[in-house]
């Protein structure tokens, strides 16, 4: 049951961070400096619990994955605010659906999960629902359309955030999913705010122009980051992520309801049909997941 509860407030929050990250950006908020303060201010929360891990026992390789993958989600999640900044959330929801393709293919090598029959379908349908999605704009799918600098900004955050996500299970592995959480928020916000000064992002201009109806939004942020990380952690640690991520992509019919909702975006009556294409994907994933879930659970009372 309680990972059941993980991936419903996975699958909700991740929307709605993308909706307080547009209107934080929105209001002349540069998306490197949202993207720092929500690390930072999790970072935070975080220092009382330093004191009761100890750092000394996990092996060089921990600390290797929580640089790397602190490094690969700082730059994901900086390129992400980017793309919510300039695009439709509607939209770039959907293009969020190969990141479990690609932690699929990844995981392969680096973790041993191996997709089986439902796994390739659903993977399938989920490719085929994200064309009809992408096929909504003027340039429809085509090269043309990768070219779009919101949707070139989608495909590097993607790209980066499958990988993070592999090296997250490797921290999981190696320790426990509170202890990637403490790890994820503290390295991530180092490497975004080493991401300030190579992209000449100023702090001092960026404070002077947070106004006080922006600090409910940045607080709705960081909640929903926290809580989104939170029962990713968990669902990792009891799924394969391939498996974990393509479940999470259900947050894409939410973000096609957030995006009319909120921003008044277009052509969403065909976004929401075509991302049923993505729900049957899920769904292929979701028995997979089923599947494992309840061979854990029976095997476990067997031996309790």
């Amino acid at each position: 049951m309680t990972l059941f509860i993980a991936l419903f407030l996975r699958i909700l929050s991740s929307p709605f961070s993308n909706v307080f990250q547009k209107k934080l950006t929105a209001s002349k908020q540069n998306p490197l400096w949202v993207n720092f303060v929500g690390f930072f201010t999790l970072s935070i929360i975080c220092i009382p619990f330093l004191g009761n891990i100890s750092w000394s026992s996990f092996p060089p390789t921990f600390w290797i994955y929580c640089i790397a993958g602190g490094l690969v989600g700082a730059l994901g999640n900086g390129y992400l605010i980017k793309a919510v900044d300039k695009g439709d959330i509607s939209l770039l929801g959907p293009i969020n659906s190969y990141k479990s393709v690609v932690s699929l293919l990844v995981g392969i090598p680096l973790l041993g999960e191996f997709p089986n029959l439902w796994g390739l379908l659903g993977m399938g349908l989920i490719i085929y629902g994200s064309y009809f999605i992408l096929d909504t704009l003027p340039e429809r799918f085509s090269w043309r359309l990768l070219k779009r600098t919101e949707i070139k900004f989608r495909i590097y955050a993607m790209l980066l955030n499958a990988v993070e996500a592999i090296f997250i299970k490797k921290i999981i592995l190696l320790s426990s999913p509170n202890i990637s959480f403490v790890v994820w928020c503290f390295f991530n916000a180092f490497f975004s705010f080493c991401f300030l000064f190579l992209y000449r992002v100023d702090p001092k201009k960026q404070l002077q122009v947070i106004y006080k109806r922006n600090i409910p939004l940045y607080l709705a942020l960081v909640s929903c980051m926290g809580i989104m990380q939170m029962a990713t952690n968990y669902s990792f640690a009891h799924m394969q992520v391939g498996y974990a991520l393509a479940l999470f992509q259900l947050s894409g019919i939410v973000s096609v309801g957030f995006g009319y909702m909120f921003f008044k975006e277009r052509n969403i009556r065909k976004k929401v049909i075509r991302n049923g294409f993505h729900d049957h994907g899920c769904c292929a994933y979701y028995f997979v997941g089923m599947n494992f879930f309840l061979k854990k659970v029976i095997c476990y009372n067997i031996y309790e």
